[in-house]
């Protein structure tokens, strides 16, 4: 039976973990304290949707809610406020080996939610720095992101992601480009003004901007992933090698 077990009444890891255990027990994601940080940040993330569903309903708005719903912000929002709900109130033994993977993706995706906010979507003359900020979009743009990476960081985890899994996150980000297109094309509404081929600059401008953001997806999700990685490696040390072929 690991430390991670033994203390506090924490689930065992699998894979279990190996190394730095009494580190690795402090921060087990079945600590009391972990868990109610995802429980109340899911629910302030969620409430901050609920308060954008109800504006959205108001008259004046400037999206309606099939429009609240078609944003990159929101999407991933909504998913993050239920994992980390799951993630509170279910011990980690309950949770599937994958988790961690979807965990990963969301960091990916709301880091990048943050970054993109402040790069391309931001009011013109609003300092990056601001908190200063309508409340939903506080909890959306601001806290989620600062809130996800650091639980990936820091948080014990023990499941390798393959090489390949900083590929496959990339997979939402893509289709909700070619959805974005789509629905633009259909009903003249692009969910960003960077995707706007109607706006200056036509398609040029679109793939121009779009291909900066898609590396700039690529290189986050290469670090995240990497990062994720690193953190395993101090619970579960280095993958087992192949046995040589006979």
């Amino acid at each position: 039976m690991s430390l991670t077990e033994q203390a506090g009444g924490a689930t065992p890891s699998v894979p279990p973990v190996r190394r730095n255990f009494a580190a690795n027990s402090a921060l087990h994601p079945d600590r009391l304290w972990i868990r109610a940080i995802r429980i109340l940040v899911g629910l302030f993330v969620l409430a901050a949707l609920i308060q954008k569903t109800f504006d959205a309903t108001l008259p004046g708005n400037d999206v309606d809610i099939p429009q609240l719903y078609s944003e990159f912000t929101v999407q991933g929002n909504l998913v993050l406020g239920m994992v980390l709900l799951a993630s509170g109130v279910r011990p980690r033994s309950r949770l599937p080996r994958w988790w961690d993977h979807v965990f990963g993706a969301l960091v990916l995706y709301l880091v990048m939610t943050g970054i993109i906010y402040i790069v391309l979507v931001a009011p013109p003359g609003e300092p990056w720095w601001s908190w200063d900020l309508y409340w939903p979009q506080l909890a959306h743009h601001r806290l989620a992101p600062l809130i996800v990476a650091p639980d990936w960081l820091v948080v014990t985890r023990t499941v390798r992601g393959p090489w390949w899994r900083p590929f496959a996150w990339l997979g939402y980000p893509v289709a909700f480009l070619v959805f974005s297109w789509v629905r633009g094309g259909l009903d003249g509404w692009y969910v960003y003004d960077f995707l706007d081929p109607t706006i200056d600059g036509g398609w040029a401008r679109v793939f121009g901007v779009t291909a900066e953001v898609l590396a700039a997806f690529l290189a986050v999700s290469l670090l995240v992933h990497a990062a994720g990685n690193a953190r395993v490696g101090l619970a579960a040390g280095r993958p087992a090698k192949s046995s040589p072929s006979s």
